[in-house]
């Protein structure tokens, strides 16, 4: 199933399904509910409106490349992670590569403390949206408070007429530690397997995508155990046991960034989509080119300091032939 595109080259019934985490994508306007005073003029890291907009076109030149050289078009559908606002999607559909492409946004505020929500950017031409909801992610913290952090996003729509749902997911960090974070993540994962479960009680042939910034790797046991059943495939395990890796935290490479789909896209039924290929889209150009960070991800800030780069992971996508 890996081998199909290095044969064929671009074919117009290849459909690229991508996620990106942008980074912190604010604007340049202080929210006085959030805590996003680092990103405005005035603020620690000297955020401003030039910055803003390098930032924005960097990120529409990526999403614009993802899968075209399998796919003669740019995604069908983006799931987004780390964006402020209604607004910052906006001017970045509307940036100069992505603007002739006609994306839809999908975008709910959460109750994120900094104010960073999940979104879905999807290509007019290919996804019609029918239906969108939000899933909370009830937390608390050692105190028996809650702690705020972002809901799940489903998307339901036709991808080409073939009916598909989408799940982007933004979980819990390790800021804390891996370990006594782990339990956030779980959490995480069984609201997501939740809402799957209750699509397929309606419909047991849903075809379901899954995708997000886990913070965890494919072998961790929120994502093995606790979202990936007998129901879907994981193609990141694959991705990550040949060396393929999304970010760099304290030296240690990583693959927080996944893009999960239930098993019958493997059928290769008339028209509708199948599985063929997945990948990390780390090419030179988004990568540090010297120094001690040499080959991570070009991120946009390193601590306060400016470094004008794109993001701290890389984007990952995966390939849907229409059969």
């Amino acid at each position: 199933m890996f081998s199909y595109f290095k044969s064929t080259g671009r074919i117009k019934q290849a459909y690229t399904i991508a996620f990106y985490n942008l980074e912190n994508l604010f604007d340049t306007k202080d929210n006085p509910t959030t805590l996003d005073d680092d990103f405005t003029p005035k603020g620690r890291k000297n955020w401003n409106y030039k910055r803003y907009k390098n930032k924005i076109r960097k990120l529409g030149n990526v999403i614009a490349q993802l899968g075209t050289n399998k796919s003669f078009y740019a995604p069908a559908i983006v799931g987004v992670v780390e964006v402020e606002n209604q607004k910052v999607l906006e001017d970045l559909v509307a940036s100069k590569n992505l603007k002739n492409h006609q994306y839809g946004i999908v975008h709910y505020d959460s109750p994120d403390e900094r104010g960073i929500d999940v979104a879905l950017l999807y290509k007019k031409e290919f996804f019609e949206l029918l239906h969108s909801e939000t899933f909370p992610l009830y937390l608390e913290d050692e105190q028996g408070n809650r702690d705020y952090t972002r809901d799940i996003l489903l998307v339901k729509g036709n991808l080409n007429g073939e009916l598909i749902y989408v799940l982007v997911n933004h979980w819990p960090s390790r800021r804390s530690g891996e370990d006594l974070t782990e339990e956030k993540r779980i959490k995480a994962a069984q609201l997501a397997t939740q809402i799957t479960a209750g699509i397929i009680s309606k419909n047991a042939n849903a075809k379901i995508i899954i995708m997000g910034d886990f913070n965890d790797n494919p072998s961790n046991i929120s994502v093995k155990k606790h979202l990936v059943n007998n129901t879907f495939y994981n193609p990141m395990e694959r991705l990550i046991n040949t060396g393929n890796r999304t970010l760099n935290y304290k030296k240690t490479w990583l693959l927080f960034d996944q893009i999960i789909f239930s098993k019958n896209f493997f059928n290769n039924e008339k028209e509708k989509h199948s599985f063929k290929y997945a990948a990390v889209f780390d090419r030179y150009f988004l990568k540090e080119w010297k120094g001690k960070y040499k080959g991570n991800p070009f991120r946009t800030y390193i601590g306060k300091w400016y470094q004008g780069g794109f993001s701290d992971h890389f984007p990952v996508y995966v390939y849907l032939k229409k059969n």
